[in-house]
């Protein structure tokens, strides 16, 4: 089935898994292809989407996309059951691709090593962890690539660029790192779970990449980057992961190294001990007290 509502400049995308590829311990590379991909235009770099998963024992995830327009449609789909309603997870594009057309997602794996642990693991990391091929999605994406959803944006006076990512957000620094142009300067910092999960990123930039293994004993973001001698000139910053990690790198970065924060992009894919579910109500929440 084609859908045809629009939130512009998004709209949805009906999908299936073509093919999957393991690309270490803690990620796995997700293709869908579908006719509706003719229509999507992703903006490069961290472009995100809204990722729309069945429940166990659909055959789809449910989705009312005939409710009316964005905010109609949101309403009617958190008033559906918690067991029916499809899940809902914020993803980046790793790659989009004409002829055929197929967009790949790398969804970052937790292993679960006890019960307890199990209890932890998202529906989004069981979900990837059995995809197969002919498995239904539905996503909310991009129809102009130009779009709200990419959020790395330099300005033109940027003479280099820091980035730091953990796992979560190793997609979106990798995409990043391929859109960089040629000759520009970059300190990376990428943290992983495992040194089998550092993975061979291609890019034109200038770009000095260092790996954080946590099983290594690597330090923390703040520990790292506060330890490194940056470079001359004017900087353009890009952080994302986990939202503490995020905020006290971020608060270095301009109080410390005062960085104009405006020229800082952070982003919080996650939060330990809250699920995507338990941050978007903490978000709408917020919201509704300011109105």
């Amino acid at each position: 089935m084609t859908t045809t509502v629009e939130l512009a400049p998004f709209r949805f995308f009906d999908l299936q898994v073509v093919r999957t590829r393991r690309l270490g311990p803690s990620m796995v590379r997700i293709t869908f292809a579908g006719e509706d991909l003719k229509d999507f235009a992703a903006g490069g770099r961290d472009q995100s989407l809204s990722l729309f998963l069945p429940q166990p024992g659909q055959q789809a995830p449910v989705v009312p996309v005939d409710a009316g327009d964005g905010s109609a449609i949101f309403a009617a789909w958190r008033a559906l059951p918690d067991d029916v309603r499809a899940v809902m997870r914020s993803y980046t594009v790793r790659e989009q691709r004409r002829d055929p057309d197929e967009v790949d997602i790398d969804f970052a794996l937790h292993t679960a090593t006890s019960a307890a642990d199990a209890a932890g693991v998202g529906p989004a990391c069981r979900w990837a962890q059995q995809a197969a091929p002919g498995h239904r999605v539905m996503v909310l994406g991009p129809a102009i690539a130009d779009n709200t959803a990419v959020r790395f944006r330099p300005p033109e006076d940027t003479d280099w660029v820091l980035i730091w990512a953990d796992e979560t957000a190793l997609p979106a620094a990798a995409a990043i790192l391929e859109w960089l142009p040629a000759g520009t300067q970059a300190r990376v910092w990428l943290e992983v779970p495992h040194a089998a999960d550092r993975q061979d990123l291609k890019t034109a930039a200038d770009a000095r990449i260092t790996w954080l293994v946590r099983d290594e004993g690597a330090p923390s973001a703040l520990e790292a980057v506060s330890g490194a001698e940056l470079p001359e000139g004017t900087p353009y910053a890009w952080i994302a992961g986990e939202s503490g990690s995020v905020k006290a790198l971020r608060r270095h970065l301009v109080r410390e190294r005062e960085l104009d924060r405006r020229r800082v992009t952070f982003v919080g894919y996650w939060r330990r001990g809250v699920s995507e579910d338990g941050l978007r109500e903490e978000a709408a929440t917020e919201e509704s007290s300011d109105m």
